[in-house]
C-alpha cells in the first residue's frame, strides 16, 4: 500500500473549456478508505482516472510515496479501477474473469488457479467459476469486477460508483464486502459516490466536491458538526439556518439572543449560525429556549421529524423520543438549541 498526494491537480478536456477539476490538493494515507463526494459533474470520476493513469494531466502532480507519477504509464502504477458498470468479458467464465490480469502479467499457472480461488472465497462465489458474465446478477457481477481487480494485488484501488446500479439490498452487501476486503487487503482505497449515506457509511475520510473544487475534507463528523460552509451543511441535510450578530450578551438574531461559546471571539462579527436537526431538543431548558408553532409532522419509524417555526423562520426537528406519540400540528411547543451544538459557519 501506498500514499497518494495531489498537488493543484487540475483537469481541462478542451482549451476552451471550462477546468473539470480545478488545483486540487489532498493526500490519502496509506490503507485509508476515502471517499470523493459530490454531485454529477463535479469532476471525481475525473480524479480517479488522472491517479490511474487513464487521463492525462492539465496541470500539477500525482504522486506515490512522494514520488512524481505524471508519465509513469497506467500498467506500471500497481493502481486498479472498478467502474460503475462492471465491464466483464462476456465471453470468458467468471475464473477467466478473474484471472485476466494474472494472465496478461505471465504468472504461473498453478498460481493463477490458487488467486482465482482465493478471490472467489472472498467475493462469496465459489463454485461459479465456470459461469459466463450473462448469468449473474448486477450484484454478482460488481463481486467479479472487484475479484479480478484485488487479484493483482494492487497498492491502489479505485472505485466509481460501484454500487450506483444495485437494488437497495445489494447496496448493503457490497458495502459490507467492500470493508471486509479494506480490512483484509489493507489496500489504499479511494471510491466517488454522489451518496452522502454511502461516504459515510464506508470512508475513514470524505472530500466534497463542488463544481471541481474540493470544499471539505476530513473525518465524517466535521461534516455534520463543523461543516466549513453553508453549502457544506445543506448538503449533509441541514437547512437550519439564521443570521446573527456577536454582541457581549452571545449572538443577535431575529429570534432573540442566542448563547454560544462560539461567539465570544468574533465580537463585532456578523456570522451564520447552523444547528443539525436531531440536536435540537423539545424542551423548555435554562438557555436558548423559543415557543415554536408545529407546522408539519412526519412519522418516520424511528423518529419523528417536525417543521418548526418561530419568528417567521422554519427550521427542521428530529425528535427520537420514544416516550410519547409527538406534538400535533398547530401545537406550540417550546424547544431548546443547546449552547455547545450550534456552528458559526
Amino acid at each position: 500500500m501506498i500514499d497518494i498526494t495531489l498537488n493543484n491537480l487540475t483537469k481541462q478536456y478542451g482549451r476552451k473549456e471550462p477546468a473539470v477539476v480545478k488545483s486540487l490538493n489532498m493526500k490519502v494515507s496509506r490503507g485509508e478508505l476515502v471517499a470523493l463526494l459530490g454531485p454529477s459533474g463535479c469532476g471525481k470520476t475525473s480524479i480517479l482516472k488522472m491517479i490511474a493513469g487513464l487521463h492525462p494531466i492539465t496541470e500539477g502532480e500525482v504522486l506515490f510515496d512522494g514520488r512524481i507519477a505524471n508519465q509513469v504509464p497506467a500498467e506500471e502504477r500497481e493502481v486498479v479501477m472498478v467502474f460503475q458498470n462492471s465491464l466483464l468479458f462476456p465471453y470468458m467464465s467468471v475464473a477467466q474473469n478473474i484471472a485476466f490480469g494474472l494472465k496478461m502479467r505471465r504468472i504461473d499457472r498453478n498460481e493463477i488457479d490458487s488467486r482465482v480461488n482465493e478471490m472467489l472465497r472472498l467475493v462469496q462465489m465459489e463454485g461459479m467459476g465456470d459461469r459466463k458474465p450473462s448469468q449473474l446478477s448486477g450484484g454478482q457481477k460488481q463481486r467479479v469486477a472487484l475479484a479480478r481487480a484485488l487479484v493483482i494485488r494492487p497498492q491502489v484501488l479505485l472505485l466509481d460508483e460501484p454500487l450506483s446500479n444495485l437494488d437497495a439490498h445489494l447496496r448493503d452487501e457490497m458495502r459490507e464486502l467492500i470493508l471486509q476486503v479494506h480490512r483484509d487487503f489493507n489496500v489504499t482505497t479511494i471510491f466517488v459516490t454522489h451518496d452522502q449515506e454511502e461516504a459515510v457509511l464506508l470512508a475513514d475520510r470524505v472530500a466534497l466536491l463542488f463544481e471541481g473544487r474540493l470544499h471539505q475534507f476530513g473525518p465524517v463528523r466535521d461534516f455534520y458538526e463543523k461543516p466549513v460552509s453553508e453549502r457544506v451543511a445543506s448538503f449533509f441535510g441541514n437547512r437550519n439556518f439564521i443570521k446573527g450578530f456577536c454582541s457581549n450578551q452571545g449572538i443577535d438574531t431575529e429570534v432573540g439572543t442566542l448563547q454560544t461559546p462560539l461567539s465570544r471571539d468574533r465580537q463585532g462579527e456578523s456570522v451564520c449560525l447552523m444547528i443539525r436537526p436531531e440536536h435540537i431538543l423539545p424542551e423548555k431548558g435554562s438557555e436558548n429556549s423559543v415557543l415554536c408553532l408545529i407546522k408539519h409532522k412526519i412519522y418516520m419509524g424511528t423518529f419523528i421529524r417536525y417543521r418548526i417555526e418561530f419568528g417567521g423562520i422554519l427550521w427542521d426537528v428530529l425528535d427520537s423520543s420514544e416516550s410519547r406519540e409527538g406534538y400535533d400540528e398547530g401545537e406550540k411547543v417550546w424547544f431548546s438549541f443547546p449552547s455547545q451544538r450550534i456552528w458559526i459557519v
